[in-house]
């Protein structure tokens, strides 16, 4: 057994997962220029010269001058966090004619390869660059939410009601909503037709005629069908793990920051984190339900490398709602006990490398995610906004961020997106172990809507209504 609870073994192993790209030019993109920082640094550190595709600055600190080459790469403004993902493989395979010069120059002997977002297919090289980092397009169709409840059903892990209806069936879509309502409405979601969809955007809260007419008219002109289940109240959270060709590894639960206004019936995806702790019953029910799904995802698709599933503690337990296969954001959240190393291994798994590791290697470094806690305290805005990009310390007095001056422990960032706008905390004082982290970030949105002029509406985390707080 490989020991990766130590960082000496666990750094040898990083670095012969990176013989994928050391020594070769690697091309980051299309990606925000901030957020390619820290594989600036991996690929550098691994001999490989640098050139980031960006698609906008972004929030936070860019690469050092001199680290890498930047080209621009113009991205379409998008109305939604899942439009602007759905870009990025178009972007990719077919870059202006500009773009590709400027790699050309940067890597004129093709020796390169392109390190790209999870929402870039791997199936085709880009300009005759073979691509990591993303996935094949079989492994993406796999999250639609139409077919996530017969993989629940295959992989025998307990789900709530459910029913799939043609949109243009409003007298099933009526029937199905009324018959599955719970005392708190139901929940439509969209299905997959023209693309990946996430971070809540093809969500929809239905409580009465005003909730079914608006939900309708959104999803008409985008979807086919949708799946109507109960709204199920709790702690929104998630489980993830790795699929490795001997088996499947689970990590540990994340709490998925969904913040909800009862008014308007809407959801605003604010980040996550792992400073909250389900029961034991339940945390163990849920890495169950991983290494159901991961040994089925295997066994039928073929699958290899990271994903995740998505739910709600409810009062009965957790239910599982979507399927993410790939290293979603909860995955990244908990691989933060050493970023680098699952970085690289979820790169050589998706590209079919053998990494000399098993299942049981993998879920050693469980102990190490329950005592490295962390969290994204994050906000996510859509709409026509357009913040300057800065940075400074704020202060938290354990129920409100204001600006501040000096070190306070926590460091504030803004800029705009071509959605919107993206702030964030970090580093964040706010997070303790056994604190949720949704309250820390609805008071993020606040200070956002006070200090930016984002529409934020009365938005409120869901209760947790296993454990009683």
């Amino acid at each position: 057994m490989t020991d990766l609870a130590d960082p000496r073994v666990r750094a040898a192993v990083t670095d012969r997962l990176g013989e994928l790209w050391a020594g070769r030019p690697v091309v980051i993109g299309p990606w925000v220029l901030a957020g390619a920082t820290p594989y600036v640094a991996w690929f550098r550190g691994l001999g490989c010269p640098v050139l980031v595709a960006a698609t906008i600055r972004g929030a936070g600190p860019v690469p050092a001058e001199g680290d890498c080459e930047v080209v621009m790469v113009e991205a379409p403004a998008t109305a939604s966090l899942t439009e602007e993902l759905r870009t990025h493989d178009r972007v990719a395979h077919h870059l202006p004619d500009e773009v590709k010069a400027a790699i050309d120059a940067f890597d004129p002997e093709r020796r390169g390869t392109w390190y790209t977002s999870p929402f870039v297919t791997t199936d085709e090289p880009i300009d005759g660059r073979p691509v990591t980092g993303g996935r094949p397009a079989s492994f993406l169709a796999l999250e639609d939410k139409m077919i996530a409840d017969s993989i629940w059903d295959d992989a025998g892990v307990e789900r709530a009601p459910y029913r799939l209806v043609d949109l243009a069936d409003d007298g099933a879509l009526e029937d199905a909503t009324s018959t599955l309502a719970g005392p708190a409405g139901a929940v439509w979601a969209g299905d997959a037709r023209d693309g990946f969809n996430g971070g809540g955007n093809f969500v929809r809260w239905v409580c009465d005629e005003r909730d079914h007419a608006e939900a309708t008219a959104f999803f008409r002109p985008r979807c086919d069908r949708l799946r109507v289940m109960p709204f199920l109240e709790g702690v929104p959270c998630s489980i993830h793990g790795f699929v490795l060709p001997d088996g499947t590894a689970a990590l540990r639960p994340v709490e998925i920051v969904v913040l909800r206004d009862p008014r308007t019936r809407t959801f605003r995806y604010c980040g996550l984190g792992t400073t909250w702790d389900p029961p034991a019953a339940d945390r163990e029910a849920m890495r169950r339900a991983v290494h159901s799904v991961g040994d089925h995802l295997q066994q039928v698709h073929g699958y290899r490398g990271a994903f995740g599933i998505d739910g709600v503690l409810t009062a009965e337990g957790f239910r599982p709602t979507e399927l993410n296969t790939r290293m979603s954001a909860g995955a990244t959240t908990v691989a933060e006990v050493d970023r680098r190393f699952f970085t690289f291994l979820q790169a050589a798994l998706v590209a079919g490398v053998d990494t000399g590791l098993t299942a049981a290697d993998v879920e050693g470094l469980v102990p190490e995610m329950d005592a490295h806690r962390t969290g994204k305290v994050v906000c996510v805005g859509e709409g026509d906004y357009a913040p300057p990009a800065e940075s400074y310390p704020v202060s938290w007095d354990g129920h409100a961020f204001a600006r501040a001056e000096g070190d306070t422990g926590n460091e504030f960032s803004i800029a705009s997106t071509p959605s919107g706008l993206f702030a964030k905390v970090d580093p964040c004082t706010a997070l303790e172990p056994g604190r949720r982290l949704a309250p820390v970030n609805a008071a993020l949105v606040r200070f956002v809507a006070a200090a930016y002029g984002m529409e934020s509406g009365a938005l409120e985390p869901a209760p947790d209504v296993r454990s009683g707080s």
